[in-house]
């Protein structure tokens, strides 16, 4: 349990440091003031964010742990306006909400693709995650959870470069 409590506080921090303070309405806007950097910024963590809100979906119904599910309702709630946000970005720029033809969701599609960008999941890895319960599936959520959003942070850092 003390790995478990850990590895949940590790995940809330990398969650804080990836989350938004601005809600979906924000003052935050895109204008004229973007270039490429910006467009594959959101076209890459949309798919990005989509996974994480798809892996906090299979916690509230298989997790054991209160605290993991409490997780998975944070990041559901900071995750799904940063959608929001970063579509509406994308359509006011003109340009398309996938930069190829690939999407974060689409992990049933491919037996086992590499990974799609920094801290994505494969298809097998969210398989597994699928198929787990209990503890063993809120190990296995907070580790991948980590893992995810220390790619969101690769993202970002590659954005601000």
């Amino acid at each position: 349990m003390k790995r478990l409590t850990a590895v949940l506080f590790a995940s809330i921090l990398l969650l804080a440091a990836c989350g938004s303070s601005d809600s979906a309405g924000s003052s935050t806007k895109p204008g004229d003031n973007f270039n490429d950097a910006d467009i594959a910024f959101a076209q890459g963590m949309i798919p990005h964010h989509q996974q994480a809100v798809e892996m906090a979906d299979l916690a509230l119904t298989r997790a054991e742990s209160p605290e993991v599910t409490s997780l998975a309702k944070q990041i559901k709630a900071a995750q799904d306006p940063e959608i929001e946000t970063m579509t509406a970005w994308l359509k006011t720029w003109g340009a398309p909400l996938k930069g190829d033809s690939d999407s974060g969701m689409d992990h049933m599609g491919d037996a086992d693709e590499a990974k799609k960008g920094p801290g994505m999941m494969s298809a097998s890895e969210m398989t597994n995650l699928e198929k787990a319960k209990g503890a063993a599936f809120d190990t296995m959520f907070l580790e991948m959870m980590i893992q995810h959003h220390t790619g969101a942070i690769t993202q970002a850092k590659t954005e601000q470069a």
